[in-house]
């Protein structure tokens, strides 16, 4: 049994088992038709996150994109906020970019129909000049169809969703925990946060 948890403080516990139920609850919320195994995938992912990957977050906003963990566990603040159409967009621009050319025009088009066109079911807040560039570049549909929507999309995130993420109490409790909670206590607890190393003896 690990060391240190029998002497954690009871809020201690708590609070990490929150955390867990929060991000799982918000991860598979029903706003959109939910794929099971990508939600495992994701789960997966977030047991991964380590103290050193939180604090990585909070010293850049690419930091924090560029990590699988860290996007995960960004996902799951939007949609507390019911805000997450932005980064789903931001990944769907990420996903196209993997398409089959032969597949890109039909995907390109899926896209803008879905995040892009006035009115569309997940509209994104950009600027007309942008939405009309973009519904251009849908008649060749190559690798850099979305880029100016994308880096747009990510400049509005990194300016407004990641400040308030930094300030939010996900983000809190995911700092206390790396630093006052022994890491193989949040793997006993069946945390969705865990680390990614256990340091503390079995």
């Amino acid at each position: 049994m690990c060391k240190g948890l029998a002497t954690l403080p009871a809020t201690c516990l708590k609070s990490a088992k929150d955390i867990k139920h929060k991000i799982g609850f918000l991860l598979q919320k029903p706003e959109f038709p939910t794929d099971q195994k990508q939600v495992k995938e994701k789960t997966a992912v977030v047991k991964r996150v380590s103290p050193a990957d939180v604090e990585k977050w909070k010293l850049s906003f690419n930091n924090l994109m560029n990590c699988e963990g860290g996007r995960t566990v960004f996902t799951a603040f939007l949609k507390s906020e019911l805000s997450q159409e932005n980064l789903e967009f931001w990944n769907a621009c990420e996903e196209y970019k993997k398409s089959a050319p032969d597949k890109m025009a039909a995907k390109a088009k899926e896209i803008y129909e879905q995040y892009i066109e006035a009115d569309s079911p997940n509209e994104v807040n950009l600027d007309s000049a942008t939405r009309e560039e973009t519904r251009q570049n849908l008649s060749i549909a190559g690798l850099s169809c979305f880029d100016d929507a994308q880096q747009k999309i990510f400049t509005l995130m990194e300016k407004d969703s990641y400040r308030r993420f930094l300030h939010s109490k996900l983000i809190q409790d995911l700092s206390l925990l790396s630093t006052t909670t022994p890491l193989c206590a949040l793997k006993k607890i069946g945390g969705k946060i865990g680390c990614s190393e256990n340091r503390c003896g079995a």
